[in-house]
């Protein structure tokens, strides 16, 4: 099966002229420049006759995206801290199974942040004859590149979304991803549409921190018909200590289920933290019903 491959992207992005103009970088002797260091390609110039330049790092090793974890968040986290002062702004490569986990999780990692984050991947190898894949880095690299967005994005598709409000809803289409609750940030069609009143703009000059430190004893509970009070008990035992609890409609739970409003009050009084979350793409938790009280 597919699996990610070391050091192979580099030599493959110098053969596709849209993401790496090789003839500039020969007639400059780009890689001989001090302050570009190896591993640095520059795009075509643009219409405005700006380029683009922009260097790989490659964690090791490299993993499919679905083997990821906190401590994979962390790591990035602490590049991006590592080289903040280097580059106006960071693209990241990442598989698509847990992207929009990796980018909710930064952009509550990352503290004063001053300068554009878009996460973007693809649904095909960027290696092979059809794919998404060039589209989407180039997409990201211009958005990195040439606009201050000072937030963790997602870019994928032609449009720029907000790292912690998309999810992925579809495995099989390039088309996969969607913010149902808030309009895209950007899109890239024919012009570059930036949505600026959407934008958060930071309010501190302070300077950029990441939080690493993060609680791995917290997790998912999805409510459904039937669920057991001895399943509801056994997920919040010790050392659980917060839940994201995932309810029907406007934030709705079986209000006749003594057994299991039991033991979530037992949890409470061991002071388990418990986030009421709609199993809805679209809309939000309310107090409307009395199975939501």
């Amino acid at each position: 099966g597919l699996a990610p491959e070391a050091n192979k992207l580099v030599s493959s992005l110098k053969t596709m002229p849209m993401l790496h103009d090789e003839a500039y970088a020969q007639e400059t002797k780009l890689n001989n420049f001090h302050e570009f260091p190896d591993n640095t390609l520059v795009l075509p110039a643009s219409k405005q006759k700006k380029r683009i330049f922009y260097t790989i790092l490659e964690l090791s090793p490299l993993l499919d995206s679905s083997n990821m974890t906190p401590e994979d968040w962390a790591k990035i986290a602490k590049k991006l801290e590592e080289h903040y002062e280097k580059y106006d702004g960071f693209v990241i490569l990442h598989g698509t199974d847990t992207m929009a986990y990796t980018a909710s999780a930064l952009s509550f990692m990352c503290e004063n942040l001053g300068k554009t984050v878009v996460l973007t991947g693809s649904q095909v190898p960027i290696y092979e004859l059809q794919n998404d894949g060039r589209a989407n880095l180039l997409g990201a690299l211009l958005f990195a590149g040439q606009f201050v967005i000072p937030e963790v994005c997602l870019y994928f598709y032609n449009k720029l979304y907000r790292g912690n409000r998309v999810t992925k809803v579809d495995a099989g289409s390039f088309n996969a991803f969607s913010s149902p609750n808030l309009p895209p940030l950007a899109n890239a069609e024919v012009d570059i549409t930036i949505n600026w009143e959407t934008v958060w703009r930071p309010n501190t000059k302070k300077k950029f921190r990441v939080h690493t430190n993060m609680n791995r004893n917290v997790g998912l509970l999805r409510i459904f018909p039937g669920i057991t009070a001895a399943a509801v008990k056994a997920f919040l035992q010790p050392p659980i200590e917060g839940i994201v609890l995932e309810t029907y409609g406007s934030g709705n739970a079986p209000n006749k289920r003594e057994d299991l409003l039991e033991e979530l009050k037992k949890a409470t009084e061991r002071k388990v933290v418990i986030l009421n979350c709609t199993q809805c793409l679209r809309g939000s938790v309310t107090t409307v019903y009395a199975t939501g009280q």
